[in-house]
């Protein structure tokens, strides 16, 4: 057996996640949306429950991959395997289309060209080398060519 370090970007999947990273795999990024009649709203990261009305008959939904770029730091120094590797990279908060603030890398984007406000889409990061049994794919955003 080989020891490996242990890496810090790579997401725990449970049987209630895995429709969102089985999605995730696909290229499709989820959300999820309560169903109560008073409330109807997105959020992000994924509840069993609605953080908004506090009800629990909340569904996935497919969301439509845009956002807007909200918050961003530029990370120079991370000794955590394997951001090391990816220096320097974009920590963001995006606002997506639907709603829910979401924390994520803003890639593919030089530094002087990001802007609050600017249009987003989502990608997916597949990550290389994982000890799971299915693929792993992270969504991160890059600039929308179309906005």
């Amino acid at each position: 057996m080989v020891d490996r370090p242990a890496r810090h970007d790579i997401p725990e999947i449970d049987d209630f996640t895995r429709p969102y990273w089985d999605a995730a795999a696909e290229g499709r990024l989820l959300v999820r949306r309560c169903c109560a009649a008073a409330c109807g709203r997105a959020h992000h990261y994924p509840r069993e429950f609605c953080p908004h009305c506090w009800s629990e008959d909340v569904v996935w939904e497919e969301a439509c991959g845009l956002a807007e770029l909200y918050t961003w730091s530029v990370v120079h120094r991370n000794d955590l395997a394997p951001f090391g590797a990816r220096l320097p990279y974009t920590a963001a908060v995006v606002v997506l289309a639907e709603g829910p603030r979401m924390m994520t890398e803003v890639v593919d984007c030089p530094e002087d060209r990001l802007a609050i406000g600017m249009r987003l889409r989502v990608a997916f990061r597949r990550e290389a080398d994982v000890p799971v049994t299915a693929p792993v794919a992270v969504p991160v955003f890059r600039p929308d060519a179309a906005g």
